[in-house]
C-alpha cells in the first residue's frame, strides 16, 4: 500500500470513528471508566443544598462566612488496545474483513479515551508480541495507531493469546482499561486472563463472522488454514465433518465466555454484518 493510499485509510476511518466517539462515546466512556478517585480542586462560598460535610472549617473561620471545598474527578487513565493480528483475522464473507471492523472499533475506542484526556497504547500479537506501543496521549498518536493496525504485516500467523497477556503484566504495572479485539478461536489462556483481570479492567470483543460456526455443504473442497497455511481437500458433503467442524469452533466459543467470565472481565460479541456501535453502547450503559 502507497503512502497516499495509506493516508487516505487512515483518515477515511477517523472521519467516522471520531463522530462516533465524538456524539456517541466520550460520555459513556466518561461513566464507565471511573478516574482513580477524586482530588480537591478549589474552595468557593457554601451555597443552599452544599453538602455541609464539605465544608473547609478553616476558610470558614477567616472569612466568617462558610465555604466548602470543592473535589473533581481524578481523571489520569491508561487505555490499552490489545489486537489479534494473527491469520484468522482476514476473514470475511459480506462487505468486511473481520481486521478491518476490528480497527474501526479500536480507533472508536482510543477517540473516545482521547477525548477524556487518557492515555492510549497498542499490542498486537499473534503467537508472539508483534509490535509495541507504550501509552500516550494527542491526536497524533491514536493516528499512528490506527496507520499500524491498518498496514502492519505480522510475522507469524498463529495465536497464542496467554503471551500476549504475560507481556501486558509485565509492562503494564497500574492499573488500566484493556479491550482484547480477537475472533478468539484459541484456548489455554484462562489461568493468564484470571491473574491479569485482577490487576486491569478487561473486556474481551470477539469480532466474527457469521458463516465461521459452520462448513456448508458444498462437496469436495479444497481449504486452506489461515493460521498454519496447511492446504486440505475437505468433503464439505460430509455431515460427521461438517459436525466435527461446528463442534470444534463452539467449543471455541464457550471457553472464551467461560474464561472472561470466571475471570470477572467483561466481553462484547459484534458480528461484522451487525453494528459494533449498538453493541458498545450496550455494553457500557450495563456497565
Amino acid at each position: 500500500m502507497d503512502t497516499k493510499e495509506l493516508l487516505k485509510k487512515v483518515r477515511k476511518i477517523e472521519i467516522k470513528t471520531r463522530r462516533l466517539s465524538d456524539h456517541i462515546f466520550g460520555g459513556e466512556y466518561h461513566s464507565t471508566f471511573k478516574g482513580r478517585g477524586m482530588t480537591f480542586s478549589e474552595v468557593r462560598q457554601y451555597q443552599f443544598g452544599d453538602d455541609v460535610r464539605n465544608i473547609d472549617w478553616n476558610v470558614t473561620a477567616r472569612y466568617n462566612e462558610p465555604y466548602v471545598k470543592v473535589f473533581e474527578e481524578e481523571r489520569e487513565l491508561t487505555m490499552m488496545l490489545m489486537v489479534d493480528v494473527s491469520g484468522s483475522e482476514i476473514f470475511g464473507t459480506d462487505k468486511q474483513f473481520k481486521n478491518e471492523i476490528v480497527t474501526e472499533i479500536a480507533a472508536t475506542l482510543a477517540f473516545s479515551a482521547t477525548q477524556n484526556n487518557d492515555k492510549i497504547g497498542l499490542i498486537l500479537f499473534s503467537d508472539i508480541v508483534e509490535l509495541y506501543i507504550p501509552p500516550k496521549k494527542s491526536r497524533s498518536h491514536v493516528l499512528r495507531i490506527i496507520r499500524e493496525l491498518i498496514e502492519f504485516n505480522p510475522k507469524n500467523k498463529q495465536t497464542n493469546f496467554s503471551e500476549a497477556l504475560k507481556f501486558l503484566s509485565s509492562v503494564m504495572k497500574k492499573k488500566a482499561i484493556v479491550f482484547v479485539l480477537s475472533d478468539f478461536i484459541t484456548d489455554h489462556y484462562q489461568q493468564t486472563l484470571k491473574i491479569a483481570a485482577k490487576r486491569h479492567d478487561i473486556t474481551g470483543i470477539r469480532v466474527y463472522d457469521k458463516h465461521e460456526a459452520s462448513i456448508p455443504n458444498l462437496g469436495m473442497v479444497q481449504m486452506q488454514d489461515a493460521e498454519t497455511g496447511e492446504r486440505l481437500l475437505v468433503n464439505t458433503g460430509s455431515k460427521k465433518i461438517r459436525q466435527n467442524y461446528s463442534q470444534f469452533y463452539n467449543t471455541k466459543v464457550a471457553y472464551y465466555k467461560e474464561s472472561f467470565n470466571k475471570s470477572g472481565a467483561g466481553h462484547i460479541d459484534s458480528r461484522i454484518d451487525e453494528s459494533y456501535v449498538k453493541k458498545l453502547l450496550g455494553y457500557f450503559k450495563n456497565r
